[in-house]
């Protein structure tokens, strides 16, 4: 038998390519996923939550936001969280689904402090070449945007960019080609587990907490 799994879900390439592959070993029941509720985006990323909403249908998942605050503490984020987790460990879940790739300090706090009596992490694209898994997600034929960029390490011409060959062989030899680090996050459109592509039209840029430059992306007719 199977057993079942949430996934940590930003809706975001790392999280895309996760799900890909866990979704061969587990029963998949829900993507989970932070949303300042203020705001209405997803947390860091800062795409519109209507866009997320039609990436879960696209990908055919159900959808369970967790809403947090503006300027969230640690302490209330890991409240938050754990109650969530708690509901479906109750419901029989035993596995979180997660696409951290080389961040031993990240996959050490989710293990410790999110994932407890009988939830346990599964990290499908763990220790795997970055570059390599760039490479995959794209011949794969996921098609992802850049919404968020660090403007410490990436020009803002960055964001609103399609992630394909072009934009691995334009990213500075310092930046991760996943993003691993933080330089930039994404939201995944399409892909070989999409039953439809997530249509949208890049609105305007804006520059957050003088780094993080976002790039919005509007939602277009019924996706």
């Amino acid at each position: 038998m199977r057993e079942n799994a949430v996934v940590l879900w930003s809706g975001g390439k790392d999280s895309a390519l996760a799900l890909y592959e866990a979704a061969a070993e587990y029963d998949i029941v829900a993507l989970l996923t932070t949303v300042t509720s203020e705001y209405e985006r997803i947390s860091m990323h800062g795409v519109r939550t209507e866009l997320l909403v039609k990436q879960a249908a696209a990908v055919d998942y159900p959808l369970d936001r967790v809403l947090i605050p503006p300027r969230c503490s640690n302490d209330e984020y890991e409240r938050r969280m754990r109650a969530a987790l708690a509901r479906y460990r109750n419901a029989g879940v035993s596995r979180v689904v997660c696409g951290d790739i080389f961040l031993e300090d990240v996959r050490r706090y989710r293990e410790e402090r999110l994932f407890d009596d009988g939830l346990k992490g599964v990290f499908p694209l763990w220790q795997r070449d970055s570059e390599e898994l760039a490479h995959r997600f794209i011949r794969l034929g996921f098609q992802a945007v850049l919404c968020c960029i660090d403007t410490r390490v990436l020009d803002e011409r960055f964001a609103g960019r399609i992630y394909d060959e072009m934009l691995l062989a334009d990213l500075p030899g310092s930046v991760d080609p996943c993003g691993e680090n933080g330089e930039f996050h994404t939201f995944v459109f399409a892909g070989p587990n999409f039953e439809r592509s997530v249509p949208y039209i890049p609105g305007e840029y804006v520059l957050r907490e003088e780094r993080f430059g976002y790039r919005d992306l509007l939602p277009v007719g019924d996706g």
